[in-house]
């Protein structure tokens, strides 16, 4: 698939990109506890629902499972959806968009950090990001709001703020790499960053990359190869390429990525490709995958949605995706609460420079 030639075509990729993750999101997020909704307590959940193959978003419970599910499930499920619910998988891609909105690409890690105490309430923060702000408060500067009491820094928080670097520049890998390297070293190291970097380059190589796989290849190149991270997507590229089942791939990688924890980047990262590679391009097939791989669900469900809904565009998402969003979103960043995913969207394409 050819990258865009016309503004239409790339509106309906950026578009594709916010609706995707947001829906991912959503459909993720009342599962989200990975140490309690393995995968195969999500499939049994969905079977005794009558819910596969999942198409739709989550259903809604019955009995003991309303009680495990996270409390926002009343606003996540089928039925219920009305707006989409605040969460910092896309509080994140907000503050990214409003970063390059103030300072342009050339913004400094300092200034990263200089945003978040200035729209980014504290109590709305979470472990590696949550240190990093405490570090701020505290006087310190990057790299050592990273490094200073912080036991998180190889976690997923930085990968998921990486979207919007790979929205705004289209067809250019490296470059997304390079933005979202320049974000994450303000609360994470090591495969912490290069989760970040690879996300980013995986959707930006979406925009023009024949196929998923290609845009997962095209990712990979932007990080050191030796690294865990590298290695892992590999290994699920590697089984994928064996036709081996996506129950089956997911439980080997398990058991190889044992004892990281289930916010770890690596592990989560095993599970967003596997979704991707055997979703193919399809965009329910991809989040739904991804959600049913356990871990951190709204977060990789989030990620899968942004991949697959720049690949695809917007008017490929299926409308029972799309309609119970109503185009809405409610956020912690301040200033943004209720704008519109299509308002969104719009301010992303006016920043975005694709790669010549």
């Amino acid at each position: 698939m050819a990258l865009a030639h016309t503004e239409t075509d790339l509106a309906d990729r950026v578009l594709g990109g916010w609706t995707g993750r947001i829906a991912g999101n959503m459909l993720g997020k009342p599962v989200e506890q990975g140490e309690i909704w393995s995968r195969d307590r999500i499939d049994r959940y969905l079977r005794r629902a009558a819910a596969l193959p999942l198409t739709d978003y989550l259903p809604e419970p019955t009995g003991d499972e309303a009680t495990a599910l996270r409390p926002e499930w009343r606003q996540c499920v089928r039925g219920r959806i009305h707006g989409s619910c605040r969460d910092d998988d896309v509080d994140y891609a907000i503050l990214g968009l409003d970063l390059l909105e103030t300072h342009g690409f050339g913004f400094s890690t300092e200034q990263v950090g200089d945003l978040w105490l200035l729209r980014l309430p504290y109590l709305q923060t979470f472990t590696a990001e949550r240190a990093a702000y405490r570090n701020l408060t505290g006087g310190l500067k990057p790299p050592l709001t990273a490094t200073y009491d912080n036991p998180y820094q190889e976690w997923i928080g930085a990968l998921i703020r990486a979207d919007i670097f790979g929205w705004t520049c289209p067809g250019d890998p490296r470059r997304a790499a390079s933005l979202a390297r320049r974000d994450a070293v303000l609360s994470h190291t090591g495969n912490g960053v290069y989760g970040a970097m690879w996300a980013a380059a995986l959707i930006a190589a979406a925009f023009t990359a024949p196929t998923v796989r290609r845009a997962v290849d095209e990712a990979l190149a932007v990080i050191p190869a030796s690294c865990r991270l590298a290695r892992t997507v590999r290994r699920v590229v590697s089984l994928h390429g064996t036709r081996l089942s996506w129950e089956d791939t997911l439980s080997t990688v398990a058991e190889e990525t044992a004892g990281m924890g289930w916010i770890h980047t690596v592990p989560n990262a095993a599970v967003l490709t596997a979704g991707l590679l055997h979703g193919d391009g399809d965009f329910a097939r991809t989040i739904t995958l991804t959600v049913r791989g356990g871990l951190d669900t709204d977060s990789n469900g989030a990620t899968a949605g942004s991949v697959a809904g720049v690949f695809g565009g917007a008017r490929a998402i299926p409308d029972q995706w799309k309609a119970p969003l109503e185009d809405r979103v409610r956020s912690a960043v301040f200033g943004f609460d209720g704008v519109r995913i299509s308002e969104l969207a719009e301010r992303t394409l006016r920043l975005a420079e694709p790669a010549a």
